[in-house]
């Protein structure tokens, strides 16, 4: 079985790490590089009746499509997920049976992602997910996970996928 190449985009909430996904996967395809674009977190939306973990049932999701890609020929990921601890990692790594993993981190003023997630979470979780920015950004400082990281303030988000993909090697200038 071939082993593929994993880029992971983390970062606090209202880092941006969906929009740099989407842009990423446009600038690869305009290069006409095979690749998938995966925002983990839609793979665990679910309220499970048996106990099961969302995370587990997420990385078990994340296998089945990437396994399916695979079949087609793709073997480069890249995947958006806050990754907190390197057991999540590492379970990011299994389910796409990666070879290489990049990890990038999205980092932005804790002010400006605030506001990015009160302008864009509307429903009855907004004040969680608002106040969930400044802790998950410190989870994110102590774990050190990423190879590199990337700033989101006052930048386009085609400057800031195209400096990432750069850095994680799957373009050139």
């Amino acid at each position: 079985m071939q082993r593929n190449l994993l880029l992971i985009i983390t970062g606090s909430m209202g880092a941006g790490k969906t929009s740099v996904l989407g842009e990423a996967s446009d600038i690869l395809a305009l290069q006409n590089i095979a690749h998938a674009a995966l925002d983990l977190d839609a793979f665990g939306l679910a309220r499970l009746s048996s106990g099961a973990s969302n995370d587990a049932v997420m990385y078990r999701n994340l296998h089945c499509v990437c396994k399916n890609y695979a079949a087609l020929g793709i073997r480069r990921f890249l995947v958006a997920r806050a990754i907190e601890n390197r057991a999540a990692l590492e379970c990011c790594r299994q389910a796409v049976s990666a070879r290489n993993t990049i990890v990038c981190r999205l980092t932005a003023n804790i002010g400006t992602m605030r506001q990015r997630v009160k302008s864009r979470e509307l429903g009855v979780l907004r004040e969680q997910f608002i106040a969930r920015v400044a802790k998950l950004n410190a989870i994110l400082d102590s774990a050190r996970l990423e190879d590199f990281s990337v700033t989101t303030d006052d930048r386009s988000v085609t400057q800031i996928a195209h400096e990432m993909l750069l850095n994680a090697g799957w373009i050139s200038k």
